[in-house]
């Protein structure tokens, strides 16, 4: 018998929260085949199986927490992984036999159902989970992430709608109408239709986000600073050049590359904004590892591009690509989030016209991206529309003053406005 541990977690973790379990007890496995996957405040662990065998026991359960080398099941191993299935193709088989008790034969009905997540909707990985718990066709959702796609919160509004049960009404024709509501209960892990509230607990990932938010706000001197970019120049110019950067380097050239270099740019003007606080020292940073804030379903992470300032457009650009992509579908690294030296944040993107970010601590600074929107302003004594964004940057006031925080603001707006600058470095 094998046992199955929480292995190292990286840096300072400590513990994690059992996110699910992907092989159920008694099920065969193949050596690397990913038992269960661990979440942590900053990434989600997958725990293999080092050898083939049946998983014999699962010590811990879906949302418990759990510590670094504490026990999470057994594994027999030596077991052919060809020996379960063969039981699954037979046991169907004596069902159709009695004709009598009908109520028996309607109990496997639901374990035939559970292909449903097969479905070409465009859905998060989370949003497929709580679909196939709970029996709901991703078609009949609504999505309303980028694109369409169907998120976890979607899911859950369109189970509390009382939307969810449909499926399960296909299997139990006429006959007995009590084994209806008592199918799905032990699968339903949200509110029954027509409750007001719901409980959930949070996640690890969750609560460490609300630690670190009240330690930044507490442990900061926080002021914002607020200005306002023209974007007409960054726009053109992006019009212009991201059909031939598409093709040529196969990226998709957004504005956020042009906001890193102009940051990077800022940062090496006015150090202080790059700095830290140690004790009663201030650590000055002689590079730049750009955090860029990403929204994912578990909650929002903070990858950084390391060394951005060293770093072409194209190749920032690129990097932005795979971390964003990598935070969806949770395989981030602790490298990949540890190390930054300043922040990025784009509320723009859900619609924000102007927000005042929080400081990811320990760093000092943060800026805040928000929505480009068409606004009469004057331009030479003229009233002319221009495509405008308000931009923040919230600053630890303890290292740097007002003057700096304004000038460094004033710089990103220099180089948004005529990116040809960015070019002279």
């Amino acid at each position: 018998m094998t046992a199955i541990k929480v292995p190292p977690l990286g840096e300072s973790i400590v513990e994690a929260t059992v996110s699910r379990w992907l092989k159920k007890e008694g099920e065969a496995v193949a050596a690397g085949d990913t038992l269960v996957e661990l979440e942590t405040d900053k990434i989600t662990v997958e725990v293999p199986a080092l050898a083939a065998g049946v998983l014999t026991k699962r010590e811990r359960n879906e949302g418990d927490v759990v510590k670094v080398d504490e026990l999470l099941g057994e594994l027999a191993e030596g077991a052919a992984p060809a020996s379960t299935p063969a039981p699954q193709a037979a046991a169907p088989a004596p069902a159709p036999a009695p004709t009598a008790p009908t109520p028996a034969a309607a109990a496997p009905a639901p374990a035939a159902a559970t292909p449903a997540p097969e479905s070409p909707v465009r859905a998060s990985p989370a949003a497929q989970r709580v679909a196939a718990e709970q029996n709901v066709d991703l078609a009949a959702v609504a999505g309303t992430g980028r694109g369409g796609v169907v998120s976890k919160p979607d899911v859950i509004q369109h189970v509390a709608a009382g939307a969810a049960p449909a499926p399960v009404a296909a299997p139990i024709a006429a006959p007995p109408s009590a084994p209806a509501p008592s199918a799905p209960a032990p699968q339903r892990t949200l509110a029954p239709t027509g409750e007001r509230e719901t409980r959930e607990k949070m996640t690890t990932r969750r609560k460490r986000i609300a630690e670190n938010l009240l330690l930044s706000q507490s442990s900061t001197a926080t002021l914002t600073t607020f200005n306002e970019i023209d974007m007409s120049a960054v726009s053109a110019l992006r019009e212009r050049m991201k059909e031939k950067v598409e093709k040529q380097h196969g990226v998709k050239l957004s504005f956020m590359p042009f906001f890193v270099k102009a940051a990077s740019m800022a940062l090496k003007a006015y150090p202080v904004v790059n700095a830290q606080i140690d004790g009663d020292s201030i650590v000055y940073k002689n590079y730049v590892n750009m955090g860029i804030a990403v929204a994912s379903d578990a909650g929002l992470v903070v990858p950084n591009v390391k060394d951005a300032d060293r770093k072409g457009m194209i190749e920032v650009s690129r990097d932005i690509g795979a971390l964003a992509k990598k935070a969806r579908d949770g395989k981030l690294t602790m490298d990949d989030l540890t190390g930054g030296t300043f922040t990025i944040t784009n509320g723009g993107v859900f619609g924000s016209l102007i927000s005042t970010p929080i400081i990811n601590f320990p760093q000092v600074g943060i800026l805040g991206l928000h929505k480009t929107q068409d606004r009469p302003i004057a331009v030479n004594g003229q009233v002319v529309i221009r495509p405008m964004m308000y931009v923040a940057l919230s600053y630890d006031h303890r290292i740097i003053d007002g003057q700096q925080a304004v000038l460094f603001l004033v710089r990103v707006k220099e180089l948004m406005e005529d990116p040809a600058t960015m070019l002279i470095d």
